[in-house]
């Protein structure tokens, strides 16, 4: 059975008012202190984000336990400086970021300017084991058209400076201004995707292969396909399902590529119109159903994720556990909507963050 690791980006912010605190370092510092020798949180483009990153599991159970433990294990090092951490995939309130100090960081902002200081986004990015970079490969081609659903399902970025987006993942947005970001054409080998990041270093126009910022890529540090699309979701149960789902959709791409199907032909004009009608609208409207490439009420295109996967689901004894995550996702709404909800209760973008830090931390 395949490994998965999560990656979250969690929002560092005064726990009272709401607002975004640069104090990255010094959260780190205190993790440090209780455990000279973790390695589960790390430092990001900017002092207002912090990240952990989850052992690789197995169990889906055990790695919502451990996203659970991480954020209560990040709230708790916040709170010793007195700040506290939402999982919020954009700042519903105004900020000016702090950038963290680190000659990587320096590069993006000298090399790309404003852009790069419209990047305090968090997002989550799911890890699944392949056996070789060919069979990542392949992996690759097969889950282009999926991925907006991802998009849509972990939603949870509806808010920026103060404004309502009228988007539900505003982050993607943001996110897809870095010139390497975004879907990719089919690759077909291992030995043409690495000469497509090798050219696209090449150009000078980003630094290295980790900056090669695919909606799914091969892991530069692990045996994994990595999927970047999510935003951090506010409930860790969505984050759990969109892991349990990845997993699948890669299981059922290795499936297709052995049986000699060859991947879908999609061309990448369509997959960003896919994308953009999901950071758009979420799960309250129409998708573009991942086959047809035609607009399809959101909820037949979820109940098609299941059936799609359906076979790799039930061999990783994850069926029944989707299909009740997708149920709950349908009634309740992704992030953005429950952000949406949070503010129309309370008429205040400032309590909207004191809850999800509430949420958040447990």
């Amino acid at each position: 059975m395949r490994t998965v690791g999560v990656e979250e980006e969690l929002l560092l912010v005064d726990p009272d008012s709401g607002d975004p605190k640069a104090l990255a370092a010094a959260v780190l510092a205190r993790a440090a202190q209780d455990d000279p020798g973790q390695q589960v949180f790390e430092k990001e483009l900017f002092g207002q984000m912090l990240e952990f990153a989850t052992h690789p599991q197995s169990d889906m159970a055990q790695l919502g336990d451990e996203i659970v433990r991480c954020r209560k294990e990040a709230g708790r090092h916040a709170g010793e400086i007195g700040c506290g951490v939402a999982a919020l995939a954009t700042s519903p309130l105004p900020v000016s970021p702090s950038l963290s100090v680190n000659g990587r960081y320096q590069w993006l902002a000298e090399r790309y300017g404003i852009p790069t200081w419209d990047q305090l986004t968090c997002g989550c990015h799911v890890h699944v084991s392949v056996a070789s970079d060919e069979e990542g490969v392949a992996v690759l081609d097969r889950l282009r058209p999926w991925l907006p659903v991802l998009r849509a399902m972990s939603a949870n970025s509806p808010f920026w400076q103060g404004r309502n987006t009228d988007y539900a993942s505003y982050r993607s947005r943001v996110w897809n201004r870095w010139p390497s970001a975004g879907p990719t054409e089919p690759f077909g080998t291992p030995e043409r995707y690495h000469r497509r990041v090798t050219d696209m270093v090449d150009t000078g126009v980003v630094l290295d292969e980790g900056m090669v910022y695919f909606d799914a890529r091969l892991s530069a540090r692990y045996p994994t396909v990595e999927v970047r699309v999510a935003d951090v979701c506010l409930g860790a149960e969505t984050a759990v399902l969109i892991a349990t789902l990845v997993r699948a959709l890669v299981d059922t791409a290795a499936a297709e590529w052995r049986a000699g199907r060859p991947a879908p032909d999609t061309g990448v004009s369509l997959l960003r119109l896919a994308d953009w009608q999901a950071a758009r609208f979420g799960l309250e409207e129409n998708l573009l159903d991942p086959v047809t490439l035609r607009p399809r009420p959101a909820a037949r295109v979820l109940e098609s994720l299941l059936e799609h996967t359906g076979d790799a689901l039930k061999a990783n004894g994850d069926a029944d556990r989707a299909a009740r995550g997708m149920e709950e996702l349908l009634r309740h709404g992704n992030g953005a909507r429950e952000q949406r909800r949070l503010l129309e209760r309370t008429g205040s973008l400032r309590d909207v963050v004191t809850e999800c830090v509430r949420r958040t931390q447990g």
